[in-house]
Formats: structure tokens, sequence, C-alpha cells
């Protein structure tokens, strides 16, 4: 037997239940990995509520992680699209297994996986940033989004970030945020066009959804591109495409990071680059807090209190 943590239903963070439960055995083109550390990402929330939907219940929770492979002592770490990362053994399928340096520890790697190549492929695939452009990236003292602007930074790109504080403020413009807006007190749009000198933005990454989608759209330049990659504040709602041309014939697009990591080559090419510019000091992955795994519920209620800043993940015993 193992622990995890796993729900019976849909709801609040009280549901999370740290349980015994089966350790899994592989099936063919599987590995048993021994998971040290999980990540924390708003996607749990997702399945955790029923927003999004579940194969099953009961079911674990975590699509991100880091550990060893269960006699070998291979250091590997994997964001994969089923869940269940949430527990001390987990199978994975081999082919969505990365090997970690001796550098990265497992802590790190559980943080920079889903968020890490999230960053990639928005940077360099769906929007390839380069130097001149100018970016707007909402929660820039997150998980994705404290990467985002270092990464950004790193290739020449000016970072215009929404923050919630002054304390997050300073923590963005630590890690390349050229430009912290303070959306509570400041009016976000006015801020870009001032900064722009009225252009607006080359590109909008926005996971947060609903509460600023609408703003983003009026803070891209013609022919900009929206990339809505998240709902942190909830999903949104339905509006007329429209909107799109009388912006400036603007792009839209809602990626996710498993169509692009589908195949081996396209995950090995994601990850390498990542690797790299965290093995050469271009990206640091600030884990901020970190919480046993039976606090997985306390975690989840911090995520979405906003009280986290950069990285969160489970230490799993």
């Amino acid at each position: 037997m193992q622990y995890g943590v796993q729900i019976d239903q849909h709801g609040g963070p009280e549901v999370l239940s740290y349980r015994e439960i089966e350790i899994p055995t592989p099936q063919e083109g599987e590995v048993l990995v021994r998971v040290h550390a999980a990540g924390l990402n708003y996607i749990d929330t997702y399945h955790r509520t029923g927003y999004y939907p579940v194969p099953a219940l009961p079911t674990g929770l975590g699509v991100e992680g880091a550990g060893v492979v269960e006699n070998t002592g291979r250091r590997v770490a994997f964001a994969v699209p089923s869940l269940g990362i949430y527990q001390q053994y987990r199978c994975v399928p081999a082919a969505q297994l990365v090997d970690l340096p001796d550098q990265i520890s497992f802590e790190e790697a559980a943080a920079m996986m889903l968020k890490g190549m999230t960053a990639r492929y928005l940077l360099r695939q769906t929007y390839p940033g380069s130097a001149g452009d100018t970016i707007l990236v909402h929660a820039a003292a997150g998980g994705v989004g404290l990467v985002l602007c270092q990464w950004a930074a790193h290739l020449g790109v000016t970072v215009i970030g929404t923050v919630g504080s002054e304390e997050k403020a300073q923590l963005a413009r630590d890690h390349g945020c050229t430009h912290p807006i303070l959306y509570r007190t400041e009016n976000v749009v006015d801020r870009v066009t001032q900064i722009t000198g009225g252009r607006g933005v080359d590109v909008v990454y926005d996971s947060v959804g609903k509460d600023t989608f609408e703003a983003s759209l009026q803070c891209l330049r013609p022919r900009g591109l929206m990339v809505t990659f998240g709902q942190s504040s909830g999903a949104v709602t339905a509006f007329d495409p429209v909107k799109l041309s009388r912006n400036g014939s603007l792009f839209l697009t809602r990626p996710t990071l498993f169509h692009y990591v589908a195949e081996r080559e396209e995950l090995e090419e994601n990850s390498s680059e990542l690797l790299d510019v965290v093995l050469n000091g271009h990206v640091s992955i600030p884990v901020r807090q970190s919480f046993p795994l039976k606090d997985a519920g306390e975690a989840h209620r911090a995520l979405e209190e906003r009280r986290t800043t950069g990285s969160t993940v489970l230490i799993v015993d």
C-alpha cells in the first residue's frame, strides 16, 4: 500500500482525502515512479471542482511531478494528461518521462514541467517572441507568470505584467517584468496605452479568464494575438466574434500544453530547451511555497485565495 490524495466527490478543498491506496502495477510501456514532489496547478482545482471532467470517481489529482524510476534510481520529471500525481507511486508511460539532471532538485522539477513547458510553447510556438516585441502577462507573479517574464526578457521582449500588490510587483520586476501594473488600483488599459505610446501590445498571455478578457482585447495592437490559456477567475462568457474585428482584426487562441507535446519528439524539443534556459541561469524556478502531501487541501486554499506567488509544490514522503 501507499499514501495518496484522492476525491470521492467534487467540491472545495475539504473533499481532498489523504488515505492508503493500492500501489499500481505498470502496464506495457509504463514504468513505476516513486514520486518525491508533485506540482500544484490551477488545473488541479478544476478537476477537483468538476469544472474539468474526470474519467471517474474516486480519482487522484495532479498532472506534474518528479521522482525516481523504481528499481533503477533514474531521476525523472513529467507532466502528463492523466490524473494522479498526488501519491507516492505512479505508473507513467516511459515516453512521457524526461531525464532530470542532478543540478535540478525534485522540488524545482515538479514546479517547472507543466509551467515551464507551458511558458516555452507560449513564447516559442504560439507566438514566437523576439527582441522589440511588447507583451502583456496577466498574473505576472504566479508560477507560469514568473517563468514567462524571465524567458521573455531573455529573448529581448518588453514585458508588461498585471499583479495584485506592491510585493507581487517587486517580485515580477525582479524576474524580468519591466512594467508591473497594480490592477486593483490602476486602469490596465490606460496604463498599457501609456506604456506603449498608444500602439498596444503584440500579444496578451491571459491565464485569468473572465475578469481580464475584455480589457485584454483593448490592450492589443491591430492584428495582435489574444492567448487565453487559463481561467483562474472563471470561464470567459460567450461573446460576439465581431469584437475581434472592431478591436483591430485580432486573433484569438485557446491552447493547451498537451497538444504541443503529444509526440515524443515534441516533448524532447520543448523540455530540452526548458532545461537549457534553467541550467544556464536565464530562467529560475522560484518554489515559493511547499506543503506536505497530507496538507494538499490547505495548498488548494492558498492557491485559490491568491495567497501564493511563484510555484507551489507538494512534498511526497
